[in-house]
């Protein structure tokens, strides 16, 4: 039998970016939509889901306290897997056992991986401890936590070269790609090195400016001149250092997202 699937957010773009993402995984099927933490009490008090997929930012009722009314009318809980664009709140949730959680924007390569976890835990679900691991999340979580500071993101990178140092304004950059030895900066008509990682790199970008396209390249969306459809459903992006980078079809339901800011 499917894996009965509620997915949970008040962003009809994040719940359709949710629904594309599931749909490479047959074996779980959306069972469930709600806009709201109402709507969700409702639909958890009537029970049939397996696993939620919830936001925790929403106006009214919040993810935590829909958990925190679930258990103090003693209903049995499913398999929660947070979504949120704060990185506190997911920490939290991670240390304190819940299933998984999702930062915002949504990465198809993360995604994949928090899927094989929820997997796993149906697999060798035992509802006790899936319970108590809840129920101490739920005990920890202040009943109405303040809004976060949004999170400060990386402005500049510093560039080490044997003879002096620099820094390249974020701005600055069209495009980085991951190489052998890390990432290359791609600016107008120069390129510079960094010791790191994409994966380093891509939580201290800002997602309003900065679009991760391929595993191996993330843009910066106000440097794409222009696009195209290309090759198995891939897109080919012109920069404007004149460069051409092409997006990985796992990747397109975040750039059909990026561009429905536009319509």
């Amino acid at each position: 039998m499917s894996t009965r699937i509620l997915l949970v957010d008040d962003e009809p773009l994040a719940r359709h970016l949710l629904r594309e993402l599931l749909a490479d995984f047959p074996a779980l099927a959306v069972a469930g939509e709600c806009a709201n933490g109402p709507e969700a009490l409702a639909a958890l008090q009537a029970g049939g889901y397996d696993v939620v997929f919830l936001d925790v930012q929403m106006p009214g009722l919040d993810g935590v306290q829909v958990l925190q009314q679930l258990r103090a009318a003693g209903q049995p809980l499913p398999l929660v897997v947070f979504v949120t664009a704060y990185d506190q709140y997911a920490v939290a949730a991670f240390g304190l056992h819940a299933v998984d959680y999702l930062l915002k924007p949504l990465d198809p390569d993360r995604f994949a991986d928090c899927v094989r976890r929820v997997q796993q835990q149906l697999a060798q679900r035992d509802s006790h401890a899936a319970g108590a691991d809840l129920a101490a999340l739920l005990r920890a979580w202040p009943p109405a936590a303040p809004p976060p500071t949004p999170p400060a993101y990386q402005d500049r990178f510093l560039v080490k070269q044997p003879e002096r140092q620099f820094f390249v304004p974020a701005a600055d950059v069209c495009y980085l790609e991951a190489t052998s030895s890390g990432v290359l900066l791609h600016l107008t008509g120069t390129a510079h090195p960094l010791r790191a990682t994409l994966a380093q790199l891509a939580g201290r970008l800002d997602p309003a400016h900065f679009l991760r396209i391929h595993r191996s390249v993330i843009i910066h969306t106000e440097h794409i001149v222009e696009f195209k459809p290309w090759a198995h459903g891939e897109y080919l992006f012109r920069m404007a250092n004149g460069l051409h980078v092409t997006s990985s079809r796992s990747y397109n339901g975040v750039i059909q997202q990026f561009l429905k800011r536009f319509v």
